[in-house]
C-alpha cells in the first residue's frame, strides 16, 4: 500500500476520491455542466505516482490528458462531518494530477460503460509531496500553475470552485465515511490536453510546491 509523508508522518493511502468537475469553464471546455451536488469517482491506490517517478503513458492509449488539482489528505475520518468542523479532519494539501486516458474514456461513455480503466491505471493518480494543512490558512483562496515544457497550460485559482474544500468533506463523508489516509482529488481547471513522451510537467504553489514530472 502506498504510503505519503506530511510533516514527518507516515500515513498509507486509502481511497482517492475525485470530483470529475468543479470548475465552470473545465465543464463548460468538455461539453458539460455542473450539477447541484459533486460528482465523485474513485481511483485504486495502484495508480499513485509520487515525486521521483517518471510517468508512464499506457501502451493501450494514444490520448492521455492532464488535469491539474488540489489534493487533500484526510488526517482524522469520520462520517456526516459539518461543513463547519471539515477543515479541521485535514491532514496535508499536495497538487496532483489527474491523469486521463481520454480516447478510452470518451469510448467508454459512448457506450454507457464505467470509464474506471480510462481514470485509474497505474500512475493515474501523480501527487507532489504534501505541505502540512497547518501551513495553508485559508485553502478556498490559493493558487496553483501546471507548466509543460515551461509552458503555463492550467492556472487555478480555487475561489472558482463551485464546491470549496469544506463543502466536498462534508458532502463525500455524508455519503463514505471517510478514513485516516484518504485522498481527495478536487477538480481541475480548464486547460486539459494531451501529454506526450519527453514532456517536463511542472506543479506549483505560490512558495510551498515546485515539483517537475517527466513523461517517460
Amino acid at each position: 500500500m502506498p504510503s505519503i509523508r506530511i510533516d514527518q508522518t507516515n500515513i498509507s493511502v486509502n481511497n482517492i476520491f475525485c470530483v470529475a468537475r468543479n470548475y465552470v469553464a473545465h465543464a463548460a471546455e468538455m461539453g458539460s455542466s455542473i450539477g447541484s451536488e459533486p460528482v465523485v469517482f474513485i481511483k485504486p491506490n495502484s495508480a499513485i505516482l509520487q515525486s521521483g517517478q517518471a510517468l508512464q503513458l499506457p501502451a493501450w492509449s494514444k490520448d492521455v490528458h492532464h488535469e491539474a488539482e488540489l489534493v487533500v489528505a484526510i488526517g482524522r475520518g469520520g462520517k456526516n462531518i459539518s461543513k463547519e468542523n471539515a477543515l479541521e479532519h485535514v491532514a496535508g494539501y499536495a497538487l496532483g494530477l489527474d491523469l486521463t486516458a481520454r480516447d478510452v474514456q470518451t469510448e467508454a461513455k459512448q457506450k454507457g460503460m464505467p470509464w474506471t480503466l480510462a481514470k485509474g491505471f497505474d500512475g493515474a493518480a501523480v501527487l507532489t509531496h504534501f505541505v502540512p494543512a497547518s501551513a495553508i490558512s485559508n485553502p478556498p483562496e490559493l493558487e496553483f500553475i501546471l507548466e509543460i515544457n515551461g509552458t503555463s497550460k492550467q492556472h487555478a485559482d480555487t475561489r472558482l470552485m463551485v464546491f470549496d474544500v469544506a463543502t466536498l468533506i462534508a458532502w463525500i463523508s455524508s455519503r463514505f465515511t471517510l478514513q485516516v489516509g484518504d485522498l481527495i482529488y478536487t477538480g481541475t481547471p480548464e486547460g486539459v490536453g494531451a501529454i506526450h513522451s519527453g514532456d517536463q510537467l511542472k506543479l506549483t504553489l505560490g512558495e510551498l510546491i515546485n515539483e517537475t514530472f517527466v513523461v517517460a
